[in-house]
Parts: structure tokens; sequence; C-alpha cells
């Protein structure tokens, strides 16, 4: 089942159950992957839902910055339960070592050997920590390797 079907279901599910964040989040979610696929002009495949629904979560941690600034706690709350359940839909998350050791290999596979190379280094790293990994928690790890 495509992470869209899953989120169909999910949606109808929290509908039944009364569960409003999870319906709303949820619909948010699948409103921002069927406008992606109407800019496309076709359907996704599920690596494109993942990068849509990183994007979600990465602007709701925009919005509990903003929300911490202004002394709302309860939108932090809000933005932080969102988060909580568009991460259930995304792969299992790398861990720090995982990550280094994928790092590494990439170094080695491209022969870098400064951080001139990083950009090297990253073109390779990217698409095996798809959806696994933040591009900037990578970039961190390469840089201080590199470095």
């Amino acid at each position: 089942m495509s992470i869209k079907s899953q989120i169909e279901k999910d949606i109808l599910d929290a509908m039944r159950s009364g569960d409003t964040l999870r319906k709303n989040t949820l619909r948010m979610a699948l409103s921002s992957i069927k406008l992606a696929e109407i800019d496309r002009g076709s359907a996704l495949d599920d690596a494109a839902y993942v990068g849509i629904l990183q994007k979600e979560i990465k602007s709701r941690r925009e919005s509990i910055a903003d929300a911490e600034r202004a002394g709302r706690p309860e939108l932090v709350a809000e933005a932080e339960a969102e988060i909580g359940i568009l991460e259930t839909y995304l792969p299992v998350q790398l861990d720090q070592s995982d990550l280094e050791l994928m790092a590494r290999e990439a170094i080695a596979e491209v022969g870098a050997t400064s951080a001139r190379d990083m950009g090297q280094v990253m073109k390779v790293l990217m698409p095996r920590i798809q959806g696994r990994a933040e591009g900037s928690q990578a970039s961190q790890i390469v840089r201080n390797l590199l470095g």
C-alpha cells in the first residue's frame, strides 16, 4: 500500500474515531500530495511522498520556533503533535552512527580529501539517505569528516 493510500485510509479512521488533530493533519498532508501530483501531471512514487511529508514536518518545525518566540506554548504542543503524526509515515530514521558510516563510505567512494570535495560526496550520499535523515544533518557530518 502506498503512503498516499495509507494516509487516505487513516483519514477515514480518524474521522470515525473523532480524532480531529489526526484528521486535520493528514488532510493537510494529503492536500500537499495532491497539489504536487497536479503540478507534475501524474501520480508520484513513495519517495516523492516522503519528500512532501518531510517538507510538511520542516514547516511545522519552523512554526514551533515562531511560536516559541511568540510565547505560545499551545501552538508549540499542537505542531509537535502534528510532527509525531507525520513521522509515522516516514521510513525508519538513521541514527548518528549509521549516517556517519554511510558518509564515510561515500567519502571513500568519491575519494574526497578536503572540504572542496563536499559537493561530490553529498551528491553520492543524499540518494542513499533519502527520507531517512535530514540533509542538514548529513551535511554537518560530511563537513566534520572532511574538515
